[in-house]
């Protein structure tokens, strides 16, 4: 009897200690990881060079010819020869392998060209004028681009794809002007350079929208992550304002007006990202 009721009591702890619900197991550092990973937010700050393109659509010019053609009027682009700067306030969501970002920029860029005009007298063609007018466009804006990214890898070095669009608002724009050239007309041969002139130009342009792309690479370093990349904005909309393309006196008297343009940048810039989530107190690496 003695042995049945122990067999019994022990029957009876084994189906009480079987329903017992298990113990929960403390998070581990696989699936912190694995939460880092996965989904993230980051904010940080960018900065860098930017190069631009001023890509004429239509031609303009004060003057009008009339014997000689049109075209000797046309004003010669220098190509991404001017370098300009950027920053960058960048605010990306992560979610396994694709980033959503918004980036919004305040960048300074310039560009260049030239324009030559000759006069002379037609009964003595040793009596002319030559003129050069280098110019130099500075423009301002506030970019509001939205880019995607996709990373080709997941290690700790991650190179990146991204494609997306922005809309760039003017906030200022300004331009130097320096006249060269030589006189023929004075009996000798007298070559000359003024002092460059700066003159307000804002009122000439206007905000514009376009398509961006480019690659660049993240390196995570511990906690946070540094970033480097290189976007090709592509603008799609006209630079200039055409209710004031006569509007401004002073660049209309050296016989310059502007064309209609579309403005193209390379940007360059490098910066560090903050993660907001599952924040290390160790700040050690929580990446692979």
């Amino acid at each position: 009897m003695n042995r049945l009721s122990l067999l019994l009591l022990l029957i009876c702890a084994s189906v009480l200690v079987a329903a017992q619900p298990p113990k929960r197991k403390p998070a581990n550092g696989k699936q912190t990881v694995g939460n880092f990973l996965d989904q993230q937010w980051w904010i940080g700050l960018k900065g860098g060079l930017n190069l631009s393109q001023a890509d004429p659509q239509k031609r303009f010019s004060a003057f009008s010819p009339t014997n000689y053609d049109f075209a000797e009027l046309d004003k010669q682009y220098d190509d991404f020869n001017a370098t300009g700067s950027q920053a960058t306030l960048e605010i990306t969501y992560y979610y396994k392998g694709f980033s959503f970002s918004f980036q919004p920029t305040y960048r300074h860029s310039r560009y260049t060209y030239n324009n030559s005009f000759n006069w002379y007298n037609p009964e003595q063609v040793d009596e002319r004028l030559e003129l050069t007018f280098d110019q130099t466009q500075r423009v301002t804006y506030a970019d509001l681009p939205l880019l995607v990214k996709y990373d080709l890898l997941h290690n700790k070095i991650r190179p990146y794809v991204q494609v997306g669009v922005f809309y760039s608002i003017l906030t200022g724009a300004d331009r130097s002007i320096k006249v060269s050239g030589t006189d023929y007309a004075s009996g000798g041969v007298n070559s000359f350079t003024n002092e460059p002139l700066v003159v307000g130009t804002k009122d000439l342009f206007q905000s514009y929208w376009g398509l961006a792309g480019g690659v660049g690479v993240d390196y995570n370093l511990g906690n946070v992550r540094l970033v480097l990349d290189a976007t090709y904005w592509r603008g799609m909309s006209n630079l200039t304002r055409s209710d004031s393309r006569y509007a401004n006196d002073q660049l209309a008297g050296i016989g310059d007006v502007p064309d209609d343009l579309r403005l193209h940048n390379i940007i360059i810039s490098a910066g560090v990202l903050f993660p907001t989530r599952f924040l290390s107190s160790s700040f050690k690496s929580l990446d692979r």
